[in-house]
């Protein structure tokens, strides 16, 4: 039976109610965006913690990386589906747990196999619970009437630099890295159980009689293959950028940690701008100039090789890529004919596939050379994402700014 509208269910005389209801969910929404992005900053703090618990080396710790991309994208072919059935709010609460599950466990495992179970589940629900709240968070744009969706992603890049800067601080206190995870994990389980409360109890109901999965053509090919090297460039610097700080750079894991801060906080400043900078800017010219700032900035921080010049040239490649998911996931959801959650899914299908293959490209280059030229992945996606711009289909033309009054 199809589910009606919120707004249908809302008395028609109620337009106060219907901007409150908004209003909480936005909110709401912006809090399941930093409850991950707390996760991906603490599991970017700690991914030398597992290389130095589990004694690996960068060829075996990109396999383990890998375990977490597959159960990411095995969660994919099911999030249409399963959100369709639950909601975004349930779903959240349910992978919300899943995932972690799947942190607070990593370092408790007896073994590098029960480690790549952990992180498997750690994957499928932290990449189903992403396409649940970024389906809501495109369902509160719609509904809203204006931009919302970099705002949302930048809650992420701030929860991310939360979740670093507060690994960093803890690491510094000494407090044994398995203690944080599970620490983590907990107080995460409770904030995502929590936030859901304010989401929208159903979502509107031309979505239910639309395809829950779609294989990706087309268009929606496209705009996955552009997120893909989004993906792959990020997950370079959630994965790795911190070991490379620690380990190329000869710092300490505290001190690399303040390099991962600095992008996630210029990612998040650049996302809480985006939303203004949409109105009046072409999304065009931003993916172009975002992905070649990344591109040259993490050049010369691979050239330099400076700790000081990773922390300004980390900052500009979190500028530079800041906008790209955001305004690509907005890209799919204009295809006709697909839910949101199936559109978001099925270019996050192949988009997961650059976290997937991200780790195994990148540990075989700095097994077989160094990790600093393995990071050279990260500009090459970026110029791949700027050649592939003029093929991301325009949004709406951007409203210019009101002429000031003489």
């Amino acid at each position: 039976m199809p589910v009606r509208p919120l707004f249908l269910r809302l008395p028609r005389t109620a337009p106060t109610l219907l901007r409150t209801t908004l209003r909480r969910a936005r909110w709401a929404t912006r809090v399941q965006f930093l409850n991950l992005g707390f996760i991906a900053g603490v599991w970017g703090v700690h991914v030398p913690s597992i290389k130095a618990h589990f004694a690996l080396d960068e060829r075996l710790l990109s396999f383990v990386l890998l375990s977490m991309s597959t159960g990411s994208l095995v969660s994919l072919l099911l999030a249409g589906r399963v959100i369709a059935k639950l909601g975004a709010r349930n779903a959240s609460v349910v992978t919300g747990m899943l995932f972690c599950a799947g942190l607070g466990s990593s370092l408790v495992m007896p073994g590098v196999a029960t480690l790549c179970l952990a992180l498997g589940c750690m994957g499928a629900g932290e990449s189903m619970y992403d396409v649940a709240i970024n389906t809501e968070g495109t369902t509160l744009e719609t509904l809203s009437g204006r931009a919302v969706m970099s705002g949302f992603h930048g809650m992420f890049s701030l929860g991310a630099m939360g979740g670093a800067g507060a690994s960093a601080a803890m690491l510094r206190l000494g407090i044994e890295p398995t203690m944080q995870l599970i620490g983590v994990a907990v107080v995460i389980v409770a904030a995502v159980t929590i936030a859901s409360r304010g989401m929208l109890e159903v979502h509107p109901a031309a979505e239910s009689a639309q395809r829950h999965f779609t294989w990706p053509r087309g268009v929606l090919l496209v705009i996955g293959i552009l997120i893909l090297c989004g993906m792959l460039a990020e997950g370079v610097m959630y994965n790795w950028s911190v070991l490379y700080v620690q380990q190329e750079l000869h710092t300490t894991q505290e001190r690399a940690a303040l390099a991962y801060v600095t992008f996630a906080g210029a990612t998040a400043a650049m996302r809480f701008a985006g939303d203004a900078v949409r109105a009046r800017v072409s999304e065009r010219a931003m993916l172009l100039t975002g992905t070649l700032l990344s591109a040259t900035a993490m050049t010369i921080v691979l050239v330099v090789a400076r700790p000081w010049v990773a922390m300004v040239g980390f900052g500009l490649v979190g500028v530079g890529l800041a906008t790209v998911v955001p305004i690509l996931y907005n890209a799919a959801t204009r295809v006709p004919g697909v839910s949101r959650a199936a559109a978001i899914a099925s270019v996050s299908s192949i988009g997961y596939l650059g976290f997937m293959v991200g780790p195994p490209i990148i540990g075989a280059i700095a097994h077989a050379s160094s990790l600093t030229a393995a990071m050279t992945t990260l500009s090459v996606a970026a110029l791949v994402l700027a050649v592939g711009t003029p093929r991301v289909p325009t949004a709406p033309a951007p409203r210019s700014a009101p002429p000031r009054p003489a």
